[in-house]
């Protein structure tokens, strides 16, 4: 026996297995990737320049394509060409109507380098097993001073759920097994950018609270988005539905609202990073600086060790 890939935590033919399935019916699951969809094109806006071919991986029903298309048949952001591409044929093929498609795997994307503007990704990233290996291919792929622009599920995802189904497990079967598939965690989401070789990066996060009728409701959801769990060590048999019961009730008594409704939280970290290019501002040497950061903060200077008096 050869001991499982530590890199492997998803299984990968079951995310693409799922993403078909949710492709046929997708219209009625599609509210979270369009919410965020919107809200990572908006972000093209501060930008000053032009993006003549851009890549969405992960386009899902052709959200983003549908966010940047404007009025009158252009696109906002600046860009001229978008190209749109998932893991799953369904959803190539729906992207398909906002122009061209294809069917590709965000871990082994087929680009060469330096061959595109601007690459964006909404809620796919997340399903990928080595993401610092896919964020080195989009940074290569990239023309120099070429932009990257991703939102993906952060680690604070669903935390209702995780404690409520933990715990009901827990009380009726007397032990724990992943039930929600883990997200990345902000504080790393920078440093995988910079690893990676992009300039100038920013990692922030926003959460988008929905509210449904009750956990069991939420459970149906993720399934009809894809997004219910794909960790290779998931138990292969169904849950107990003794545990769902007791999951929906804890889920009910911490955390339902006087209209007898409960709260889901979606944490969505954004990347933002550049392709390197010897016109990017630059960070001074050290020792260079033309003015003191004491003068700026109206303050004494003192040496290091000097305690300061009051």
């Amino acid at each position: 026996m050869t001991a499982p890939d530590p890199m492997l935590v998803f299984d990968r033919d079951v995310v693409r297995r799922r993403r078909e399935r949710a492709a046929a019916s997708w219209d009625g699951a599609a509210f979270l990737k369009r919410e965020v969809a919107q809200r990572l094109v908006e972000r093209l806006d501060d930008v000053r320049r032009r993006f003549p071919l851009a890549l969405d991986i992960g386009c899902h029903g052709g959200e983003v394509a549908a966010a940047l298309r404007l009025a009158d048949g252009t696109m906002r952001g600046g860009v001229e060409t978008l190209v749109s591409s998932d893991l799953a044929l369904g959803f190539a093929c729906r992207a398909a109507a906002h122009g061209p498609a294809l069917v590709a795997d965000e871990e082994a994307l087929p680009l060469r380098p330096a061959s595109v503007d601007l690459v964006l990704s909404a809620l796919a990233l997340h399903w990928v097993n080595d993401l610092p290996g896919a964020l080195v291919q989009v940074c290569r792929a990239l023309k120099p001073d070429g932009l990257f622009l991703a939102a993906l599920l952060g680690g604070e995802t669903l935390w209702q759920l995780r404690r409520a189904l933990a715990q009901a497990e827990s009380d009726v079967e007397g032990g724990l097994s992943p039930r929600v598939s883990p997200f990345a965690d902000l504080r790393d989401a920078a440093g995988l950018l910079q690893r990676a070789g992009f300039a100038m990066p920013v990692a922030d996060a926003e959460t988008i609270d929905v509210r449904y009728p009750d956990a069991l409701a939420l459970m149906h959801d993720l399934r009809a988005m894809a997004e219910s769990n794909a960790v290779r060590g998931r138990r292969s048999s169904l849950a107990r539905r003794e545990t769902l019961a007791r999951a929906a009730a804890i889920y009910a008594q911490q955390h339902g609202g006087g209209d007898g409704r409960v709260a889901a939280t979606f944490e969505v970290l954004y990347l933002h990073g550049w392709a390197p290019h010897a016109g990017q501002p630059q960070p001074l040497r050290q020792g260079t600086a033309a003015s003191r950061l004491a003068d700026a903060l109206g303050t004494t200077e003192r040496p290091a060790g000097e305690k300061a008096g009051r």
